[in-house]
């Protein structure tokens, strides 16, 4: 059996993880090929689900503009 996250993930699969954070939920969304992390902290109110997709939101921003640096002349600059 592989210990290799990034190898037991689907194409197209996000982990999520939800933390209780006080009145708050810190959500963080990872891309297992990429091993990218990005988070967001919202009100529980708000519901798992539009959490969810506000992280998985944030975290397609990431990867695209890492991948239009990467692309762009000169490579990815700091």
């Amino acid at each position: 059996m592989p210990t290799d996250h990034a190898a037991m993930a689907a194409p197209g699969e996000v982990i999520i993880e939800f933390y209780q954070v006080g009145a708050y939920v810190k959500v963080s969304a990872v891309d297992p090929v990429t091993m990218t992390e990005v988070s967001i902290v919202g009100a529980p109110e708000v519901g798992e689900e539009a959490l969810k997709r506000t992280a998985i939101k944030k975290l397609n921003y990431v990867l695209e503009r890492r991948a239009r640096r990467s692309a762009a002349p000169g490579g990815l600059r700091s």
